[in-house]
């Protein structure tokens, strides 16, 4: 699926892949080396994130300095691919909460298996269909080697899952969040999660289930404007391009493209 959905990005006009820089992810000297033999590192919460350097759509960044040496928390947030339906609501939401996590003193950096000229395409789709212009970095982790030094890779799979670290101004890991590649994050809570950890450190307190949820209302997805649409999955086939293409000719869905496909769906009655 995942060379299926890229060669759109070449037809689009980017398929000038060798030229463009290497975006292989490096590791700082003070980093633990990981190699495809090495115990994998399980990272914990209050432990401090691994130093690396990593390439991004704002060039090279060193983590977590880049953040903690301007005393800023940061929230990094992992995505299997480029160019994936639920991937896109997810940006497109983390944006449009940028300015909240700003207030908190927190910046946002996202992570796809991709390399930087497929993130900065799949940018400009996203503000040519949505009217969203992505503001924080994306790491290019093409070859995996950041998702393996954060154990962001599911039992026997390859793709990274839905991964969220919270780290604070110190560099310490506070948080760790796991979704499957099947469902979206709620990224209200995770803004109230921060706020949550922040209200501890400050007036050393604890906090109780659900709080300040009620202050947070749910509007449904960004990029449906609040509707509560559900995701065709994308096409892995050419037939299936063209069930997408029928589905949409029937009214039975709307397509923004025929990888991004999405439909209402009666409320299920749990």
């Amino acid at each position: 699926m995942k060379k299926l959905l890229l060669a759109t990005a070449f037809t689009a006009g980017v398929g000038m892949a060798c030229a463009v820089e290497d975006a292989s992810v490096q590791t700082a000297p003070a980093a633990p080396v990981q190699t495809e033999t090495a115990e994998r590192f399980i990272p914990t919460i209050g432990e401090k994130f691994p130093r690396m350097v990593v390439q991004t759509t704002h060039g090279k960044i060193v983590l977590p300095d880049h953040y903690t040496n301007q005393g800023k928390w940061f929230v990094l947030f992992s995505h299997p691919a480029d160019f994936t339906p639920v991937c896109t609501t997810e940006f497109v939401s983390f944006q449009k909460h940028y300015d909240e996590f700003r207030k908190l003193n927190t910046e946002l950096i996202g992570l796809s298996e991709d390399q930087v000229w497929s993130h900065i395409k799949w940018m400009e789709w996203i503000k040519d269909n949505f009217g969203v212009e992505i503001e924080f970095p994306i790491i290019a982790d093409a070859n995996g080697k950041v998702a393996k030094t954060l154990n962001m890779l599911p039992k026997g799979g390859t793709e990274t899952v839905r991964a969220v670290f919270v780290v604070d101004d110190k560099g310490v890991i506070r948080a760790i969040l796991y979704y499957p590649l099947s469902n979206g994050r709620n990224i209200p809570e995770i803004i109230r999660l921060v706020k949550a950890l922040q209200t501890t450190d400050k007036y050393k307190v604890a906090t109780p289930a659900n709080w300040m949820a009620t202050k947070m209302k749910w509007v449904g997805p960004e990029v449906f404007n609040g509707k509560d649409y559900v995701i065709v999955p994308p096409a892995s086939s050419i037939q299936e391009v063209e069930e997408r293409r029928a589905c949409e000719a029937r009214g039975e869905c709307e397509c923004k493209d025929w990888w991004f496909c999405y439909k209402e769906l009666e409320v299920p009655n749990f």
